[in-house]
């Protein structure tokens, strides 16, 4: 009997080994058959670089690049490339508001101008409030008119920049009548996609926070969700890993923006800033930088209803506002953006023409010869995202996105059914410990035997490299930023003088390729 029992704990063995062995194969085989699609589709559209992640529930299961993020240099795009996302960054200037909602330091039903430090009307109708629930949703009458482009290029090369109410009010040097609609009323809630909103969200966040608005973003959307990247550049932890963006001119791919060739630009001169008179200097509607390994995280949060990995982000209700649509178009009550606009949440897209009969959640962003795409299913609950750095593509066969758009949307959909996680990776996972920082003494108190700070990094996976470890104190503002050598033992410690910092909470950030961790840090 016992013979017999043990031979039963064998066969049950061997049996679970085959399963788990042909669920690898099969796996494998689904991934080894999805990338000969997107290669194809590369080829197709002559594609410089191209990076995709898909997403079932909580797991990325599908993440890989194709191509070269740097021409120059050669340097291939995989699934950690940065690139600069373009308009799915509304969707995280929303998020970074949102969190401000949850707190209750906003009513998106008041008049803005509470939170703006001027008053915002379009003169047409002197007397309608607008509100940044309007705002957020493109149905306040914003327009980008033809004031907007010198004010742009004024923000980005004076200091210190304009103030934002110099391209919004009636007078203003930047101002020009068609930055409003001069027929519609903000109660009208007539859809007009604009840039200038998101400028005008971003400037609220700042005069709400009192913080810079990159850095805001950073300390409450980025490193809570352990995201490398952010609204400045120079939080990406590896500048060699941030794409160059292509257009074609002839017969060669010419760099448009983020040609860094390894080495971070100079930080701007934000001397003379004032916080809170013009966020549009971060570019709140499209210049976020991060992977497609980054963005699936904020992706796997907004799934789960403004959860990761049982760290609340939002309220469940502050993302299934962002989510649920505030306008429907109905054939016209807005512009729709050659159908890619039919409904709109705040922030946030709904759509079910990209992947026909699939209804999707998300935004697209496109600039500088980068086309970008985050979308998700609440019912189905899986999502893709897609990066191209260059490429050649047309209209659409049958929706308002190009084609290059819909032929990657729709390889990930025929495969998704098949996409797992491996027993390989599983048990990969299973033994490799998590990415951990800590801190100490903590709290230490100064003026004690402790002259030191020991960080200790735990669960490194790089085998060597410099990485990097910022402080920063409540106010957003970095103290100091400290280079972490790797040597390979997946344990770093580093000693830190505590009589570098005075008395008060700190926030120590560690930045390791697409990962961030951080420790808060009290010295008494």
């Amino acid at each position: 009997m016992e013979n017999q029992k043990i031979n039963r704990t064998f066969r049950l063995q061997i049996l679970t080994f085959f399963i788990l062995l042909f669920a690898a194969g099969y796996s494998g085989a689904q991934v080894d058959s999805l990338t000969a699609k997107l290669n194809q589709i590369k080829s197709l559209r002559s594609a410089v670089g191209m990076s995709v992640a898909v997403i079932k529930g909580d797991s990325i299961v599908y993440s890989k690049g194709f191509g070269l993020r740097d021409v120059t240099r050669n340097l291939p795009a995989d699934d950690s490339t940065v690139y600069r996302i373009a308009s799915i960054s509304k969707m995280v200037t929303a998020t970074a508001l949102m969190t401000l909602n949850d707190q209750g330091w906003i009513n998106l039903d008041a008049d803005i101008s509470n939170y703006l430090g001027f008053t915002l009307r379009n003169p047409n109708f002197p007397n309608d409030i607008i509100t940044t629930r309007m705002v957020l949703s493109h149905t306040a009458g914003l327009r980008d008119g033809t004031g907007y482009d010198g004010f742009l290029n004024a923000t980005y090369n004076q200091s210190p920049p304009p103030h934002l109410k110099s391209l919004l009010q009636s007078g203003g040097q930047y101002y020009t009548a068609n930055m409003w609609s001069s027929t519609l009323r903000p109660s009208a809630n007539y859809f007009s996609y604009a840039n200038i909103n998101f400028g005008v969200i971003g400037t609220i966040i700042e005069n709400i926070s009192g913080q810079r608005f990159d850095i805001f973003c950073r300390d409450n959307v980025f490193i809570p969700l352990g995201i490398d990247g952010g609204f400045n550049v120079r939080n990406v932890a590896n500048v060699n890993n941030v794409a160059v963006l292509y257009r074609k001119s002839g017969g060669s791919w010419v760099p448009q923006t983020d040609n860094y060739q390894g080495a971070y630009p100079p930080a701007p001169n934000l001397s003379n800033y004032v916080i809170g008179t013009n966020g549009v200097i971060f570019a709140p509607q499209g210049g976020v930088r991060t992977s497609v390994n980054g963005l699936a995280k904020f992706m796997i949060m907004h799934m789960n209803g403004g959860v990761l990995n049982e760290a609340r982000l939002l309220s469940d209700s502050s993302a299934a506002m962002m989510q649920n649509p505030r306008w429907v178009y109905n054939g016209s009550n807005g512009f729709n953006y050659y159908g890619i606009f039919n409904a709109y949440g705040l922030g946030c897209s709904r759509t079910a023409d990209l992947l026909p009969g699939e209804t999707l959640y998300g935004h697209p962003g496109e600039a500088y010869g980068l086309i970008s795409d985050l979308y998700f299913s609440k019912v189905k609950d899986y999502g893709i995202i897609f990066m191209t750095n260059g490429a050649i593509w047309g209209s659409g066969t049958y929706s308002g996105w190009y084609n290059m758009e819909e032929e990657v949307f729709k390889a990930c959909l025929s495969e998704l059914p098949d996409l797992v996680t491996s027993a390989e990776e599983k048990s990969e996972a299973a033994n490799t410990a998590p990415l951990t920082i800590s801190a100490h003494p903590n709290p230490l108190r100064l003026n004690s035997e402790a002259e030191e700070i020991t960080f200790t990094i735990s669960g490194s996976s790089k085998k060597s490299g410099i990485s990097r470890l910022q402080i920063i104190n409540v106010l957003g503002q970095q103290i100091d930023e400290i280079r972490v050598e790797i040597n390979g033992n997946g344990k770093q410690e580093i000693l830190y003088p505590a009589r570098k910092l005075a008395r008060g909470v700190y926030f120590c950030a560690y930045f390791e390729e697409n990962k961030v961790k951080a420790v808060k840090l009290i010295l008494e």
